[in-house]
């Protein structure tokens, strides 16, 4: 797979037949190696190694409805409390973040109100905190560490 702009991380990988599979701690399962699969298994190990985010506080394709449209955020951050606190999506490295990803994000985040975006393709990673109260939005220079993270 692709090198990308996070540290490098070991990954359970097996092939069956020409497909490959990577383990998912979180889900606990085998599932299909894709580019954007690659990027969300990265992105989770940087979380937990980098940000200090306890991996029983994650949630991998958790679905939600979006205009009665059954979707699934790739990565959700909670609380001790169980309140969500960040969001990711993540795309594959050949994709462009673009403003139509930053969209994205924002419609999902209509459900969970959380007060931090992510957006990577393992080579360029956003973080934008939506400041509720106020109606206003800025980019970060980087993602806090879990401790930081405040609730919206």
């Amino acid at each position: 797979m692709e090198k990308l702009n996070l540290p490098v991380y070991s990954f359970k990988i097996k092939s069956e037949g020409e497909r490959k599979f990577i383990f998912d701690g979180i889900r606990k399962k085998y599932v299909p190696l894709t580019p954007e699969e690659w990027v969300r298994q990265n992105f989770i190990k940087y979380l937990e190694s980098e940000k200090n985010v306890p991996l029983s506080l994650v949630a991998v394709e958790l679905p939600l409805k979006v205009h009665n449209v059954d979707k699934r955020c790739d990565i959700v951050v909670f609380g001790r409390m169980g309140t969500p606190l960040l969001i990711v999506e993540c795309k594959a490295p050949s994709v462009n973040i673009s403003q139509n990803v930053f969209e994205q994000i924002a419609r999902y985040n209509i459900s969970f109100r959380v007060s931090y975006l992510v957006v990577t393709n393992g080579l360029s990673h956003y973080c934008c905190l939506i400041e509720h109260g106020r109606g206003t939005y800025r980019f970060l220079r980087q993602i806090p560490v879990y401790g930081e993270l405040k609730e919206g």
